[in-house]
């Protein structure tokens, strides 16, 4: 089984480029679907939920063509060969779900089995049912032997006014994408406005869409005839940026962090100079140096974008073990995602955990342990807390890694961190 191999680092120094983003890359990949054109992506990262979401658009009927070395994926949708998503890929990462909207613009139907991904709580698809149902589409869910699934059918959908419960990134990217091609003008009121959102929308203009508001609190999309091919720049990934800054403030190193947006990472920026790590733009990038005087406690509450993100919360809540004084970190977005404290725990964190609020001692003398990646950002975080923990971490699951972190081990490594793959 593999796993990642950790021991006590010292301070990480050095300069370390992020990729591009995967939050980003996914929906992108889906909307290549709108066109019988050829498209362009680049700065494309190697991860295995790219790896499916290219498998889906091959299923699909599309031609895709990758070139690792130039970070670059070429799709063409000439001809939609079914607008039934299959099942095992569906099922192995939750980002599928953005492929129904193209397909149910594009074909006039569309078929979805549940998707899945990190068990980080419950993730209903509901929003993404009210749009395509505001939208004109008859949609129906249901069972069968491969368990849930959820289907749309419209001959052409038409623009119409929405307002989204809560400002749902999936179903803003899924409805943005299904109303390009809809008859009619559509807003959509209260969406996501995370940046991976206006890198959507970005692309999809340059295909010949009418998107304005990408990134405010509302959006309007005046639908168009037909999509033609373009190409694109991925934007850099800023969870992985973040997963950088803070390996540096827990290894007490100074890191420049390239090729990232420092206006992406806002919030991560203020909550580490709270706890006394000097953060600075150098070179297109910014300086990470938690090497001058003594690092202290904060506290942190995950919150839709502008807001602390989410993803970032585990690598927060493992640096934070380490800094002097009490922090408290609160969870409001998904109401699962604090499994990785068991597995800190392990480690001689000494979290407590009530409800969706966690409070972190600090000071926690860390030492090696075998933890496990319940998902995702939760085996980032295990890592960082292994950086700083005396003796051997062995963290296993490192499938959950693998599809949100481009060569993870080896960039820490040239960072002069001490971890291996086994």
């Amino acid at each position: 089984m593999a796993a990642i191999i950790v021991e006590k680092s010292d301070r990480l120094e050095g300069t370390v480029q992020a990729s591009g983003s995967k939050n980003a890359v996914l929906p992108l990949l889906a909307a290549t679907l709108l066109t019988d054109e050829p498209c362009v992506l680049g700065g494309v990262p190697v991860l295995k939920d790219v790896e499916v979401m290219c498998r889906l658009l091959g299923c699909l009927g599309a031609e895709v063509e990758g070139d690792r070395a130039a970070a670059q994926i070429r799709v063409r949708a000439k001809a939609i060969r079914t607008n039934v998503a299959p099942p095992e890929l569906v099922k192995s990462m939750r980002a599928s779900i953005v492929a129904m909207g193209p397909l149910l613009a594009r074909t006039g139907g569309a078929g979805v089995p549940l998707p899945g991904g990190c068990a980080i709580g419950d993730r209903p698809i509901d929003l993404h049912i009210k749009g395509f149902r505001s939208l004109g589409a008859k949609v129906e869910t249901g069972q069968d032997e491969n368990g849930g699934f959820v289907s749309a059918e419209a001959r052409r959908l038409k623009g119409a006014e929405m307002y989204l419960d809560f400002a749902s990134v999936g179903a803003t990217e899924n409805i943005m994408m299904a109303a390009a091609l809809a008859e009619g003008t559509t807003i959509i009121e209260n969406p996501a406005q995370e940046p991976e959102i206006v890198d959507l929308a970005n692309f999809l203009n340059k295909m010949g869409a009418r998107i304005r508001g990408a990134g405010t609190d509302m959006i309007r999309i005046e639908g168009v005839e037909k999509l033609h091919g373009a190409e694109h720049s991925v934007i850099p990934d800023r969870i992985e940026a973040g997963t950088f800054m803070l390996a540096a403030a827990i290894t007490r190193g100074s890191v420049l962090v390239d090729n990232m947006l420092p206006n992406h990472v806002v919030p991560i920026i203020a909550k580490l100079r709270e706890t006394g790590v000097y953060v600075r733009e150098e070179f297109g990038g910014l300086r990470i140096d938690a090497t001058r005087g003594t690092l202290r406690a904060t506290d942190i509450k995950t919150l839709p974008y502008p807001g602390f993100p989410t993803d970032i919360q585990p690598q927060f809540m493992a640096y934070l073990a380490t800094v002097l004084g009490s922090s408290t970190v609160i969870e409001t977005v998904f109401e699962n995602r604090f499994m990785h404290i068991d597995e800190l725990n392990l480690m001689n964190a000494g979290i407590e955990e009530k409800g969706r609020r966690a409070s972190v001692p600090g000071e926690a003398a860390l030492r090696g342990a075998r933890v496990r990646a319940t998902d995702l950002r939760a085996g980032a975080a295990l890592i960082l807390a292994g950086l700083a923990a005396e003796g051997k971490t062995t963290v296993s699951d490192i499938y959950h890694i693998d599809r949100g972190y481009e060569d993870l081990t080896g960039k820490l490594k040239k960072l002069g961190a001490k971890i291996s793959r086994l």
